[in-house]
């Protein structure tokens, strides 16, 4: 295979119409690509297919949760602390009572 942006496994891609990607799989034995877009949609490309696409190379998504399907209203509002404590009383009290 020989790309003008070669596809590399972890790495995320930005097709010509605009949907972000990431190569998750390559198969050398088909000359295939395995790609999950951020909504979770999985597809399987040729070599054509791919030069024809004309791939960017972008950052990663922050946003982790685009294939998850969640929504913030789906998760639970995660309080680690009571509002009343703060971080350094906390450790304090984990360096006087140690496991």
């Amino acid at each position: 295979m020989n790309f003008e942006h070669a596809p590399k496994i972890g790495d995320w891609y930005k097709s010509t119409i605009g949907d972000a990607f990431e190569v998750i799989a390559q198969d050398d034995d088909d000359d295939t690509l395995e790609l999950q877009y951020f909504d979770g949609t999985l597809e399987e490309l040729d070599v054509e297919t791919w030069e024809s696409m004309r791939p960017e190379p972008i950052e990663p998504p922050e946003d982790w949760s685009g294939s998850m399907d969640i929504a913030p209203e789906d998760t639970p509002a995660l309080d680690i602390l009571p509002e009343t404590e703060d971080w350094m009383s906390m450790l304090e009290r984990i360096d006087r009572n140690p496991c």
